[in-house]
């Protein structure tokens, strides 16, 4: 196995925005896991349908674009794929069926961007149900730097309201989390619990035994018709073992390790790491010299 995106190699610094003009042809990410992650969606679906999808009214014409988008693109480029398409249900829930991303659409409204919809099967540490319906700035207000009345928020918001049809973008962002499993919801009151005990997250002599690497890799793309904005997220996760084994282990490891050493009081609450981050620098570390 080996990481597809490595952030952690100092091209992406972690709690900054880093968008980069987005090759449409490599839009969507398809892998060998595909089966797996459609398969965890219909389940969660079946399980939890109001946990992990969200519609205003009046956004059933923007999610038929969206599908229509999804399936044009994978005519084009994974045709093989294509005939897959689903015909029932909503059409954003139909297009979440086709691909491993996560779909989001936002909505230009008084307050700024808001999330007017979304298939979010795969959370990284957030509730849908909490976010579902708020504009961007209060979205983001638990991490750190990105709040209401913060230039980062500013310069997001200029970022949307410029955001041309024919420009989209990608970033890439990282966390690490124990055990391999794609849902992993959070509430802003669990954060804060969590923020306040400090909880050790990654147990046993090997910090690194449990630990998994997990990438987002996101994209924006301005909606033609609607002038929506569609929000992807695709999640990639790696065992932190698989950087031993590496070409670049060296370069990787000792990067990721300075980056979680930089990392702030209030950003290793945010992403849970405050217990742990002595111990996977050391391991990364001793990676990096081994």
């Amino acid at each position: 196995m080996t990481p597809t995106h490595t952030p952690y190699d100092g091209s992406a610094k972690p709690f900054t925005i880093g968008l980069k003009p987005l090759d449409l042809a490599r839009w969507l990410e398809v892998d060998r896991h595909r089966d797996a992650y459609l398969a965890e969606k219909r389940r969660l679906y079946a399980d939890m349908p109001g946990k992990v999808f969200v519609a205003e009214a009046g956004t059933q014409a923007a999610q038929q674009e969206v599908l229509e988008l999804i399936a044009g693109h994978l005519q084009k480029y994974l045709p093989k794929l294509a005939a897959d398409t689903p015909t029932a249900g909503p059409p954003l829930r139909a297009a979440s069926l086709l691909v491993q991303e996560d779909l989001v659409l936002m909505r230009r409204g008084e307050d700024g961007w808001r999330l007017a919809a979304a298939s979010l099967c795969f959370p990284s540490a957030w509730s849908l149900e909490e976010k579902f319906g708020r504009p961007l700035q209060d979205i983001h207000t638990p991490v750190p730097g990105f709040g209401r009345g913060t230039r980062t928020a500013d310069v997001i918001h200029r970022i949307f309201d410029n955001l041309a049809v024919e420009l989209p973008v990608e970033r890439l962002n990282w966390s690490l989390q124990a055990g391999g499993d794609l849902y992993q919801p959070l509430s802003n009151e669990a954060r804060m619990d969590r923020a306040q005990a400090r909880p050790q997250r990654f147990p046993g002599a090997d910090v690194a035994a449990s630990a998994f690497i997990r990438v987002e890799r996101q994209t924006l793309r301005k909606l033609p018709v609607s002038g929506d904005i569609l929000f992807t997220i695709r999640i990639h996760l790696d065992p932190m073992p698989v950087l031993e084994r590496h070409a670049e282990r060296v370069t990787l490891a000792a990067s990721f390790a300075a980056q979680l050493a930089a990392l702030d009081t209030a950003q290793l609450d945010y992403k849970g790491l405050a217990a742990d981050r002595d111990r996977l620098v050391a391991r990364l570390t001793a990676m990096a010299t081994s």
